[in-house]
């Protein structure tokens, strides 16, 4: 099968504070979508969908019916459902098979629907797609076993590794200020919390477990 060069970003409804600069994120081969009043914002910033899905339960009768006129493009599912407007919004991108999924608006407000957005990023893993979550202080992503490099970024200079699993083994870091060999990391440690490059690129790597990356700025 021929690899994708599509990127696909989804909007959700999150506090408009803990988003992004979504202009900087505007580039060839993205497809964009968006969850709920996530809508409304992307469209108010002329971005138009190819995929919204939503109750539309944080946008007033006035600004449905104005998304409306803007886009054809409007799924709008029932209050009372199993998934989040943003879980459905996140399985549309799935199975459009892209390369990478980047998701804007998924925190900064409810604990319990910034902590559910995250977890789903094991979608990610488990249809082998790169899946971020990224707000204006954060860029978070799960990774399986591996060799990794990263590069220095001027917007997320930190870095910290924490335990998805109860165990994750064999934790190296190289290039790093706070470097690693062999290590064991368990569920509840913050050993791997705040750490930054040294150089320009590094690497991390480890045998067995989940890891979330979390990129952070100052």
């Amino acid at each position: 099968m021929e690899e994708s060069n599509v990127i696909i970003h989804i909007l959700a409804g999150g506090p408009a504070e803990a988003i992004p600069d979504l202009q900087a994120y505007k580039q060839r081969d993205v497809i964009w979508a968006a969850a709920d009043r996530g809508v409304f914002r992307l469209l108010k910033q002329g971005i138009v969908p190819e995929a919204a899905f939503g109750d539309y339960d944080s946008v007033t009768e006035e600004e449905l019916n104005w998304m409306k006129e803007q886009t054809s493009e409007l799924h709008i599912v029932p209050k009372e459902k199993d998934q989040t407007d943003l879980e459905l919004a996140l399985n549309w991108a799935i199975k459009e098979r892209p390369k990478l999924i980047r998701i804007f608006g998924a925190t900064g407000g409810r604990l319990d629907h910034a902590l559910a957005n995250i977890q789903m990023l094991i979608k990610g893993l488990n249809s082998n797609i790169d899946i971020h979550l990224i707000d204006y202080k954060n860029k978070i992503s799960l990774k399986n076993p591996g060799i990794y490099e990263v590069q220095q970024e001027q917007d997320f200079p930190y870095l910290s590794f924490l335990p998805v699993t109860d165990i994750v083994t064999g934790i190296n870091l190289n290039g790093f200020k706070y470097p690693l060999i062999n290590k064991t990391l368990h569920w509840g440690s913050t050993l791997c919390v705040s750490n930054e490059l040294n150089e320009e690129k590094g690497t991390f790597s480890f045998e067995t477990g989940i890891l979330m990356v979390v990129r952070s700025t100052d």
